[in-house]
């Protein structure tokens, strides 16, 4: 395909063209019609990505309006609903749409569904997006559909224009670091979630600089990746001391992950704090009720979901289509002390 002209807007015409398809039915995908073959749809949805082509502002697709005119329902598309972070979540978008009139509907983004289509169909107010790829397919089919939408902490960059909120990952990360050092820890580990994900990265920078920046570089930071999950973090944790047995300080990026770390110290025979300090990221209701309790960095979940919706709503009233909106919006995160943290030993326990 030849390149576009500088300066020149995509239009549908290229889209059809790129796609091999007619004008016609690039617009039916893009409404979510069901009369089009899965083939197509997924040529369609390539070329609006290849093409760059988004809706212009203010076009407003037709769906369940109330009185005003205004769509009655918001779209909250998720991985999953699995898990404590995804509940606080849920609750807090749910909670702030009904103070506006608002219904939520729940889609689950699965791998390879066709998820983005039946969020077309509603045509609602617009779309709130968490764990979600902002470089997908399906993703660009909702800009180019002139969908509002929203990211809640996205895996990884999203376009230009394409309104994100999240926490203070990286400040997280310097305040976790900052609290074990507080406690003469200086070999420290990291179990992060996965290596290509905006934010776990941020909480591993964040923990490292702490690290360098007090200790001149004396410190030593070891990372593992634990995958976000329970029991593929404790053999996380057994790869990280099995490489340095004399690690007394691990943070976790997320709680469900510090779990996993529990597991496996308790396995290794290590108590905690006395031997390894332990501090999570998150504060989930879990971090309360285990023991020794865990000293962990909230994020206001809850918080989180209530503020996407108020900039969902900013975004669709906004003749602009939100454009002088702020790129990226963020809530602060805050060290929450327990008892699986204290002192480092001079004398651990023999390790294994």
């Amino acid at each position: 395909m030849p390149p576009r002209p500088v300066g020149t807007r995509p239009t549908l015409s290229l889209v059809a063209k790129t796609a091999g398809t007619s004008v016609p039915t690039v617009s039916k995908v893009l409404r979510g019609g069901t009369d089009v073959s899965a083939e197509t749809r997924a040529r369609v949805m390539e070329a609006v990505q290849a093409v760059g082509y988004t809706r212009r502002a203010g076009s407003k697709g037709e769906g369940a309006r109330d009185e005003s005119g205004l769509s009655s329902v918001l779209d909250l598309v998720v991985t999953h609903f699995e898990g404590s972070w995804a509940n606080l979540l849920i609750a807090g978008v749910g909670r702030e749409a009904a103070a506006a009139g608002l219904d939520v509907v729940l889609t689950l983004a699965e791998p390879h569904s066709d998820w983005v289509s039946r969020v077309l169909r509603r045509r609602s107010v617009g779309t709130i997006g968490t764990l979600i790829d902002p470089n997908s397919r399906q993703f660009s089919a909702l800009s180019a559909a002139g969908v509002p939408v929203v990211l809640i902490d996205p895996m990884s960059t999203p376009p230009s224009g394409v309104a994100s909120i999240g926490v203070a990952n990286w400040d997280g990360g310097r305040m976790a670091a900052e609290h074990l050092l507080s406690l003469s820890h200086v070999r420290m580990g990291v179990v992060a979630g996965h290596a290509r994900h905006l934010f776990s990265r941020a909480r591993v920078d964040g923990f490292r600089a702490a690290a360098d920046t007090a200790t001149a570089g004396s410190a030593t930071v070891s990372v593992v990746h634990g995958g976000w999950n329970r029991a593929k973090a404790a053999t996380a944790t057994h790869t990280l001391l099995d490489g340095d047995p004399g690690i007394t300080g691990i943070f976790a990026c997320s709680d469900s992950m510090a779990l996993g770390i529990y597991d496996a110290l308790d396995a290794r025979g290590l108590r905690i704090p006395g031997d390894v300090s332990v501090i999570g990221f998150d504060d989930l209701p879990e971090a309360q009720y285990i023991t020794p309790g865990l000293t962990t960095v909230r994020q206001p979940s809850t918080e989180l979901g209530a503020a996407a919706v108020k900039l969902l709503l900013e975004l669709s009233r906004s003749e602009d289509g939100g454009t002088r909106s702020p790129a990226r919006m963020e809530l602060a995160t805050e060290l929450v002390v327990r008892a699986s943290t204290g002192p480092a030993s001079a004398a651990a326990a023999p390790r294994r």
